[in-house]
């Protein structure tokens, strides 16, 4: 019954924490409208140049420790020694604030000499903002990963939101005052990244008070207590009070196992983002070399303006894949072949078919949707290259999470490798002759190259066959159809619409929505139809199938 009711917990929390960080990820994707509807395309193009460099260093002043605390204090909990949890909390935090407070000095300092390596001396002042985050995430981070070894991800989720909901609200407030008072783009730019310090710091405060209340439980804990070397333990003060003097003698040794286990979680979770960094390193510079730096920052914010749609599709895949690595993992230890295999194939041919959905909609409807969203057409044609990325990220992410949930951990860091790589190589290939257009076919070709790698990894680990027909033939035909609906109601609706005296944006917005429930509607249809979507092989996917394939049931769709 204790096992059951832990692993209750365990999948409660984990769907807590994907609802949250779903959540989280949407907020921050649809707070880049604002800013460059606001701040304009020079202004959102420093934005995004800073902003993943900003992720990068957060990413390896955290050193993987969040990951590494949560297994230590998970373990120390399960042994019965509470007091050794928070011992290691102290010294985690204070490793990983100290190297984020190094990292922020260093940036400081080296702002200008990043800014040469970008190829944008326009840059340099977003940097130098940027460093108040890194002072303040990895010790929310250490806060987040203490209470997810609870398996209490209720603290996780609520700071996430309100750390992204805070950043939103610090950001536009930023970008309307230094706006109306006549700032250039440098220092717009620069306001909007302080956005990111001021939710971390709402989204620590949150820590902070859950860890409050977390001290209060343990204080009333140990004064039931009768043994008073137990209840010393326990006692009040600030939060890291009462590691015994053994723990502290060990210190030394402690710090190298949680950084052995760690470090190599960060050098992983480095991989993925590499692709944006290739942008930010090689696209400012190449563009530069055909005009002025300013307008490599107005270019390189037009490229970024359909990013945020695409991510909000590889953010759903990512979101909903860490419901697949226990349930593969379960099925490894049973030994059953057979359901690996099953779920394997479920899983990659799903994403597959919303992937490539989500990107033949956003190519076929990319005009109104870039002037509905960002005032103008300017950068359609990238978007619709762009908007292919979206079916190679989608299964690059979900096959990435299944090779996981088999126990292939390293391997899809280096496929993100090897395709950052690709990136470079045909951005400087590509964007002198072709310009942004250039970069998108790049990005295209990258995210299909990780997939590629990744699926015929799969293939080999799961003995995985997959069937041209599912794969290519009848998603041909379903797209086609999805394609054409989608044009046919978004031109057609637009043209009832502007001979009704609707025009500018709200035309546009209206488009955009026709356009994405007639294609809703018919690829829900013809994938019935078609019989890419079956009942009994959709109830099989983990977490949301069952759920799914009974609202389609209510919808009539199943033959």
């Amino acid at each position: 019954m204790k096992s059951q009711a832990t692993g209750s917990k365990l999948l409660q929390g984990a769907f807590i924490l994907s609802a949250a960080a779903l959540l989280s990820k949407l907020i921050g994707a649809l707070q880049k409208i604002p800013l460059q509807n606001l701040g304009g395309d020079a202004v959102f193009g420093i934005y995004n140049t800073v902003y993943p460099i900003y992720t990068l260093l957060v990413t390896v002043a955290m050193l993987g420790l969040p990951s590494a605390i949560s297994k230590s204090v998970a373990e120390t909990e399960a042994e019965g020694s509470p007091g050794k949890g928070r011992a290691v909390l102290l010294r985690a935090s204070l490793v990983s604030s100290a190297a984020g407070l190094l990292l922020a000095a260093a940036t400081y300092a080296g702002a200008p000499l990043i800014a040469g390596f970008i190829g944008s001396g326009h840059v340099v002042t977003a940097l130098r903002t940027a460093v108040w985050g890194l002072a303040i995430v990895p010790l929310l981070a250490a806060f987040r990963g203490y209470f997810q070894g609870l398996h209490d991800m209720m603290p996780t989720a609520v700071s996430q939101l309100f750390e992204q909901s805070a950043r939103v609200a610090v950001m536009i407030a930023l970008l309307l005052f230094l706006s109306s008072h006549g700032a250039n783009a440098e220092i717009i730019a620069a306001g909007a990244m302080l956005g990111s310090a001021g939710g971390a710091l709402a989204g620590l405060a949150v820590m902070l008070l859950y860890w409050r209340r977390h001290r209060k439980a343990l204080v009333d804990a140990a004064a039931e207590i009768s043994a008073a070397s137990e209840a010393a333990q326990a006692g009040p003060g600030f939060p890291f009070h009462g590691a015994s003097s053994t723990i502290q003698r060990a210190e030394g040794r402690s710090i190298r196992k949680l950084l052995a286990y760690g470090v190599p979680v960060m050098l992983g979770t480095l991989a993925a983002p590499l692709i944006s960094l290739v942008d930010v390193f090689t696209m400012p510079r190449l563009l530069a070399s055909a005009g002025s730096e300013a307008q490599a920052m107005v270019q390189f914010g037009v490229y970024n303006r359909g990013l945020p749609l695409v991510q909000l599709v590889t953010m759903l895949a990512g979101s909903l894949s860490v419901l697949f690595i226990p349930a593969l993992a379960e099925s490894k230890f049973r030994g059953n072949l057979s359901e690996i295999e099953s779920r394997c194939r479920l899983s990659l041919r799903w994403f597959w078919l919303l992937g490539l959905a989500a990107a033949v909609g956003l190519a076929v409807l990319a005009v109104p949707v870039n002037i509905a969203l960002y005032g103008d057409a300017s950068g359609s044609g990238t978007i619709r290259w762009l908007a292919f990325t979206a079916a190679g990220g989608t299964v690059a992410i979900i096959s990435a999470a299944l090779l996981q949930g088999l126990g292939c951990v390293r391997a899809p860091a280096l496929h993100f490798l090897a395709a950052a790589a690709l990136k470079a190589a045909l951005n400087l290939l590509l964007i002198p002759q072709q310009g942004i257009a250039g970069a998108a076919i790049a990005a295209v070709a990258a995210q299909f190259l990780a997939a590629a790698l990744n699926v015929r990894l799969l293939c080999k680990t799961a003995g995985l066959r997959l069937r041209p027909a599912d794969w290519l033939a009848r998603p041909a035909l379903l797209l086609a159809g999805l394609a054409a609906a989608a044009a046919a109601a978004g031109w057609g609706g637009g043209a009832l619409l502007g001979a009704a005296g609707v025009t500018g944006r709200t035309l546009a917005l209206a488009q955009s929505l026709l356009g994405v429930a007639a294609g809703c509607l018919v690829f829900a249809a013809l994938a019935v139809r078609l019989r890419l979507l079956d009942e009994d092989e959709l109830r099989q996917l983990p977490g949301f199938g069952p759920k799914l394939a009974r609202a389609i049931r209510k919808l009539g769709l199943f033959p």
